[in-house]
């Protein structure tokens, strides 16, 4: 038995001389040489008769210690209990080759996972001499595999585990390979009915004629992703909305092996969230009806003031002796003026009064307006101006900026019921980074009550007010608000209970150059070229009113109820020297569609149109035709209309309004 030692030793011997080993002798060394598996002989009875350096290594044994021993003892006490030893030496002769994999013992008494080959060694007449076993310790893989094994475990038990989420595997193709207890819960489907089915027959009929399936595949191929919401359909026909994120699974290499779908029942929040809308929806319909309702009780009450004032002066000035008539009437006018004022307010809330946008000198345009800003404050509050030097122009709408002016007045004031300061601050800002780099600031401020922060947090709110009813209708500060927007620029807050408020109208600097404007006035007295005017007014009432300010005047004017009648003169070839006429009238033309008619037909024929509102006015100016505002002051429509009648306007020739004096004021 210990010949094989010998044998390898002479053939280390004989290897270290001058003679050429054999190949048995190259053999020999190899395995000699071989330290990661345990390469060794048994006789056919099972006695170890060779042993490597890597048996030596993995099991503990010396070659002298083992050579001669069975190779059992390498065996657990279970194993040779139920006699794997032998059964092994048995395959491996009657079948060619015995393979295993089985725990080992060390000589120390530590076990290990083996991996274990036995082949039989046989002479050339076939008799059995013996048996080679090659075995390697792959504990080390076995412990990855179990690992592995318990890993996959866990998230197989944990996607089983896993009710409120249908997760479950397809194919490249779509077909579902697996299927877990949410996917049975949600879809109604057991494993055994749906593995193996494309996941197409989730879909509705819809979905499926659209392609929705496919193309959720190919996505998810392609992105690596696909996420998406909508309704799917159960077992047994019902539908649920659902929430689906497909992910596209890729081996080491790239190669694409399956998808992992991922579905959630959201029915119910879905539901909740559209509950919600509507009762957002109803909440909404409720305030806006209860704002409309504070904003037509605040406007009713304002015009019934105005009315009743208009009223009783007119019925007074049916009586009155001549010394008082003057009197009445400029109390009827000033009614009339709040009207307006009110009524300019409401269309500026909106965003529906005209913008027209001027280059300013904001300084300037405070200054003249220091006469009104103390009508609208009292005796007892302190104006102060602390204007800027060289301070940048603006491209705003005067009568919006001195509006917002006059509506922060007010506000002040009601703010001061005993008094107090009144401020207003300019000056060029500079804010590199924001939305208005360069600024020019106008602030507004008091030394009043202050406002608390859930005020100032609703303060430009629409018909939002502190007032008492009938003292305020809410639009004054919505209307700065909407100036500042219109002018793109902003307006902020900053207040403090009992030390006063602050509104800072912030508006971009322009490059534009102020063009100085030559104020001219209008003499009611002055006498005139007469006119030939073709008035087109539907308003009877209107219409007479404007064609009794023009014959009185000395023009001869011709009235007209609608365009139609109106071309119906101009096409009789009576002569004119311009048209007033209404912008908004019945009928298939209006007087827009009239002033475009009679500039292509009668180019050198003026025509001035006049409105309160309409969203043609825009139309109009841009087409460059000249625009007067309803309700004007007789003296502002005489103005107007023969200013119309001294050009000849076109759209090149002309860009500008025809701007309101305040004749009187």
């Amino acid at each position: 038995m210990g010949q094989p030692v010998q044998e390898g030793t002479r053939m280390a011997s004989q290897f270290g001389s001058a003679t050429e080993p054999t190949d048995e002798q190259r053999f020999r060394l190899l395995v000699q040489s071989v330290t990661d598996y345990a390469i060794y002989m048994l006789d056919p009875t099972g006695i170890v008769v060779s042993w490597n350096p890597g048996a030596e290594r993995f099991k503990g044994y010396t070659e002298a210690e083992i050579i001669g021993q069975h190779f059992s003892r390498f065996y657990t006490e279970e194993d040779r209990q139920t006699g794997l030893p032998k059964r092994a030496l048995a395959t491996a002769a009657n079948e060619g080759r015995f393979e295993q994999e089985g725990w080992r013992v060390r000589k120390d008494g530590t076990r290990m996972w083996a991996h274990v080959v036995i082949d039989p060694i046989r002479d050339p007449s076939g008799t059995l001499i013996g048996f080679a076993k090659i075995t390697r310790d792959i504990s080390a893989q076995k412990a990855a595999r179990e690992a592995l094994r318990q890993s996959e475990e866990r998230f197989r038990l944990l996607v089983q585990g896993v009710t409120d989420y249908a997760i479950f595997m397809l194919d490249p193709d779509g077909v579902v390979t697996n299927w877990n207890s949410g996917a049975a819960r949600i879809k109604g489907y057991t494993e055994a009915e749906i593995v193996g089915q494309h996941f197409s027959r989730f879909y509705t009929e819809e979905d499926r004629a659209a392609g929705v399936p496919a193309r959720a595949l190919e996505t998810a191929k392609r992105e690596g992703r696909f996420e998406a919401e909508g309704w799917r359909v159960r077992k047994d026909g019902t539908r649920f909305w659902a929430s689906v994120v497909i992910d596209a699974i890729r081996d080491d290499t790239g190669r694409l092996i399956g998808l992992a779908k991922v579905t959630r029942d959201i029915t119910e929040r879905r539901s909740g969230q559209e509950a919600l809308e509507k009762a957002r929806g109803s909440l909404f319909q409720a305030q806006k009806m209860e704002a409309l309702g504070g904003l037509s009780s605040g406007i009713a009450h304002d015009f019934n003031n105005i009315l009743t004032v208009i009223l009783g002066n007119l019925d007074l000035l049916r009586r009155a002796p001549e010394q008082r008539r003057e009197r009445l009437i400029n109390n009827a006018v000033q009614a009339v003026e709040q009207g307006r004022k009110l009524t300019q307010q409401l269309l500026a809330f909106g965003r529906r009064h005209l913008h027209q946008p001027e280059v300013l000198d904001l300084n300037r345009l405070i200054l003249g307006m220091d006469d009104m800003l103390k009508q609208s404050l009292r005796g007892d509050i302190r104006v102060e101006f602390d204007l800027a030097q060289e301070l940048w122009p603006v491209e705003v709408d005067p009568a919006q900026l001195q509006i917002a002016l006059i509506n922060l007045a007010v506000n002040a004031r009601d703010a001061m019921p005993r008094g107090g300061q009144f401020r207003i601050r300019t000056e060029n800002v500079t804010a590199p980074g924001s939305d208005l780099e360069q600024s020019v600031a106008i602030a507004v401020s008091d030394t009043g009550s202050g406002m608390p922060p859930e005020v100032v947090a609703r303060a430009f709110e629409p018909f939002f007010t502190t007032k008492e009813v009938g003292k305020g209708t809410g639009l004054g500060l919505p209307q700065v608000y909407a100036f500042a927007q219109q002018s793109r620029g902003s307006v902020r807050i900053t207040s403090e209970v009992g030390r006063g408020t602050t509104f800072t109208i912030s508006l971009p600097h322009t490059q534009a150059q102020i063009v100085e404007r030559q104020r001219v006035s209008h003499d009611p007295d002055a006498a005139a070229r007469p006119l030939r005017v073709l008035v087109v007014e539907d308003n009877a009432q209107v219409a007479e009113v404007a064609v009794s300010i023009l014959t009185e005047r000395g023009h001869a004017v011709v009235s007209s109820a609608s365009a139609s009648e109106a071309l119906h003169v101009l096409t009789s070839g009576q002569p004119f020297d311009v048209i007033l006429s209404d912008l908004v009238m019945p009928g298939e033309m209006n007087g827009f569609d009239l002033a475009q008619h009679v500039r292509d037909r009668w180019p050198t024929l003026p025509v001035l149109l006049a409105t309160g509102y309409s969203d043609q006015a825009a139309r109009a100016i841009k087409a460059g035709f000249p625009l007067i505002s309803k309700p004007y002051e007789p003296a502002a429509l005489l103005l107007a209309v023969e200013g119309a009648a001294s050009e000849v306007t076109t759209p090149k020739q002309h860009s500008n309004v025809v701007r309101l004096p305040r004749v009187g004021k």
